[in-house]
This record gives structure tokens, C-alpha cells and sequence, in this order.
């Protein structure tokens, strides 16, 4: 079993020896009871990795001597997904199992037909949800990058985004294609790895983006907007998924066939 992972803030993984105190610190000490002498993975959220060996553990802190350390480098073909706002608190469960199956980037999207509406004097409490849920996800899947989570987005946004992408789909029930067959650049199915350490780059260039409408459905305007900018219809398969669990679904597609799994 891998070692489990902890979140640092940005700078505190460049000595020999990191405090991890506060929230963090806590779990580690009492949640999940990590004892002197063992192993644990700590990572800053943007790609920095040391492995550590526990020096101290007790109350809120955790002292841990860096043993290695080194910068995931970062998953080519960059993977976005543009998320219609579910209901509830299904917003967050598509967040999770998006982070856990590899997402960079999710876009949370005010399409017309949403029931859940961010309203302005919420919308700051129900993206820190989300972005809570992304953090929470990629300690418990062992990444090191947490995806980002971007400000709420209205169609201009969203179709700035297809604009801007290597390859943009809109998932849709009345596709001609699915998207296990949809033809992708080869560029995007055996693309050639950074270096380790190597910067992100522009997140978008060459990457792909994938659009998830609402359980309403979009609304003609959107699909007219979307394909306009560039993006095309795909098929996930014959049952029609909710709009929480299309976007993992579609993932797992994409990360096979990109060769990111």
C-alpha cells in the first residue's frame, strides 16, 4: 500500500525537517494515528513530492525528516471539465470522483437549465465546498496536484474555454459518435511526457475539454454557442448517466485512451 499523503502550504517542503501542524497536523496525529519511524508522502498541491520518514507525532503536530524529493511532473494531455452545477450535494460528489480519476480542472457552470443556483451572497460557501472536495479527493487518491477549481463560469466563459482547447466535446445523448470512437489528434493519445519538474505551460493548449450539461439538458442556444466555438458531440454510451457522474465516466474514456492510464 502506497504511503498516505498530507498537504503542505507552497515553500515548506524546501528543508530537511517539515513541521505539519494545524488541521493537517491533527488528522495525521490523531485521525489517522501516524507513528514515529513511518513513511508519509507530503505535497504542496502544485506537484512537489517528498517522501518522509515521522520523527515526532502528538496533538496537532507532526515532525518529519525529508528523506526524497521531487516535482511530478505534469499528465499530458491536459484534461478540463466544464460542470454544469448539480443539485445538491451532488456538486461535490462529481468533484470527488473527478479528482480521483484525474481531472485538472473543473469549470463549475451556470447552464440555463441548472436547478441549483449560486446565488451571489452564497456562491463564495459553495465553492469552497468544491474545492474542499477536490483538495480532500487528491490526498486520498495520492496526487500530489490538486485540481483547480475555478470561479463560477456562464456560457461566454465556457465557450472560451472550447475555444481554447487542443480538442473540446460536449457530452449528448443524441451524438452520432461515441466517444470511445471519437477521432482525437495523435498528439493527444500518445503524448510525449514533460520532464520532471517541467512547468505546467498553457493548460489548455493541446488539451482536451469536456462540456457536462445539466439534467435539464442544454438548452439550444448552449449546444449553437458550444459547437460554434469549436466543441463536438460525443456519445458515452446507451443509458443516460446523471450530469454528477457523466463527467467521471467520460474521464475514465479519456484517460485510456490518451494513455494517461
Amino acid at each position: 500500500m502506497t504511503p498516505p499523503v498530507f498537504l503542505c502550504e507552497p515553500g515548506r517542503l524546501d528543508g530537511g525537517t517539515v513541521v505539519l501542524s494545524g488541521p493537517e497536523g491533527r488528522h495525521a496525529a490523531t485521525v489517522r494515528r501516524v507513528a514515529v519511524g513511518e513513511t508519509l508522502h507530503l505535497v504542496d498541491g502544485a506537484g512537489t513530492r517528498a517522501r518522509c520518514r515521522v520523527l515526532e507525532a502528538g496533538g496537532d503536530r507532526v515532525v518529519c525528516a525529508v528523506e526524497e524529493r521531487g516535482v511530478d511532473p505534469p499528465p499530458r494531455p491536459h484534461l478540463t471539465v466544464v460542470q454544469a452545477l448539480p443539485k445538491g450535494d451532488r456538486g461535490e460528489l462529481a468533484v470527488e470522483v473527478m479528482t480521483e480519476a484525474g481531472v485538472d480542472r473543473i469549470v463549475p457552470w451556470a447552464a440555463e437549465r441548472c436547478i441549483t443556483r449560486w446565488k451571489p451572497e452564497r456562491a463564495a460557501k459553495s465553492l469552497a465546498k468544491w474545492r474542499a472536495a477536490a483538495r480532500e479527493a487528491a490526498k486520498q487518491s495520492r496526487r500530489s496536484r490538486i485540481p483547480e477549481v475555478t470561479e463560477q463560469a456562464g456560457i461566454g466563459e465556457a465557450c472560451a474555454r472550447v475555444a481554447a482547447a487542443g480538442v473540446a466535446v460536449v457530452l449528448h445523448e443524441d451524438a452520432g459518435v461515441r466517444l470511445s470512437a471519437l477521432p482525437l489528434p495523435e498528439r493527444l493519445t500518445a503524448p510525449e511526457p514533460p520532464a520532471a519538474g517541467a512547468g505546467a505551460g498553457p493548460a489548455d493548449e493541446d488539451g482536451i475539454v469536456l462540456v457536462v450539461g445539466p439534467e435539464g439538458g442544454f438548452s439550444e442556444s448552449e449546444l449553437g454557442a458550444l459547437e460554434t466555438a469549436g466543441a463536438v458531440r460525443a456519445l458515452l454510451g446507451p443509458t443516460v448517466l446523471r450530469t454528477s457522474t457523466a463527467g467521471v465516466a467520460a474521464l475514465s474514456v479519456l484517460q485510456a485512451r490518451c494513455g494517461r492510464w
